[in-house]
């Protein structure tokens, strides 16, 4: 029985931009989000040019991070490979085609400051 390997938040990321580099994927944006979420201290965001390349791209973060021994809590979108979710619990990675990722506008929906806590009023 192998013990599993354990890496801080900042290794992991490094490695799945590590795996989406060498997998040619394009303009890699990371937000952190460790003041903001509880769901994740990372998030990637980046682009391939075909479903072949964002399903490649995808499977390389999920089998480098298998390899360092962090095993991906989820997978999601690979039938359709328009955006597919590498969910590796401290960091999740959307690998997009250029239509999904203007559509969604991700960054620009994480970018926003955090909502303002208000108390009820009676």
């Amino acid at each position: 029985m192998t013990e599993q390997q354990t890496l801080s938040p900042s290794q992991l990321r490094d490695l799945a931009i590590a795996a989406l580099e060498d997998a040619k994927a394009s303009d890699i944006q990371v937000i952190d989000l460790a003041e903001r979420s509880t769901f994740a201290d990372f998030m990637i965001i980046c682009s391939g040019t075909s479903s072949r390349q964002v399903k490649a791209a995808a499977e390389r973060v999920a089998l480098r991070a298998k390899s360092a021994g962090v095993r991906p809590f989820g997978i999601e979108g690979t039938d359709e490979c328009e955006w597919v979710l590498v969910d590796l619990c401290d960091v999740v990675v959307h690998v997009m085609q250029p239509q999904a990722r203007a559509f969604y506008n991700l960054e620009k929906l994480w970018s926003a400051p955090p909502a303002a806590t208000h108390s009820a009023q009676a």
